[in-house]
């Protein structure tokens, strides 16, 4: 999820550290904090595999800072990440999201669209946070509020999406 957004925000535009961290931690980081000791280690990765170049430019008002640009390599690694993400790609939210914030970047919209529909299968899979046996159980049946709660939360929230990926796939499809 990391490098995947490093790859996304550069592909966007060229940026220093501090500005691709904030990024990041404006993407995922109310769930999951990007720490320094996380993101540079991740930098250093793609940077060594030939995805990234870093270049030292004047700072505006303090010391040089290093800005980083994605190669062609990086493009194109950013593209195949997108058209093949993995299970856990559609399935965690979180990293759902960090795919769907850059999916713009494949210029397919069959492509787009496949993706779409891996997540929109998933979504339609009968599932629960708690469950009796193999058998999902649903926010009717719970008497505490507070499980119901959860459970009535994520059926609006899927719902909603549900809708935004039916609509979406109509309109690449059209």
């Amino acid at each position: 999820m990391l490098e995947l957004a490093v790859l996304g925000f550069l592909f966007d535009a060229p940026l220093h550290g501090y500005e691709l961290r904030k990024r990041i931690t404006a993407l995922t980081g109310h769930v999951r904090p990007v720490a320094e000791s996380t993101l540079y280690p991740a930098i250093k990765r793609l940077e060594k595999a030939g995805l990234l170049v870093r270049a030292t430019e004047p700072g505006a008002v303090a010391a040089p800072r290093h800005v980083l640009r994605l190669t062609g390599d990086g493009r194109g690694e950013l593209r195949r990440r997108l058209a093949e993400p993995d299970s856990r790609d559609i399935t965690d939210e979180n990293r759902w999201f960090t795919v769907l914030a850059f999916l713009r970047h494949l210029d397919d919209s069959a492509a787009q669209a496949a993706v779409l529909r891996r997540r929109l299968a998933f979504l339609e899979e009968p599932a629960s946070f708690f469950y009796d046996g193999d058998r999902p159980v649903r926010a009717e049946e719970l008497t505490d509020p507070f499980r119901r709660g959860i459970l009535t939360i994520a059926r609006a929230t899927s719902q909603a999406e549900l809708t935004w990926l039916r609509d979406t796939l109509d309109a690449l499809d059209a």
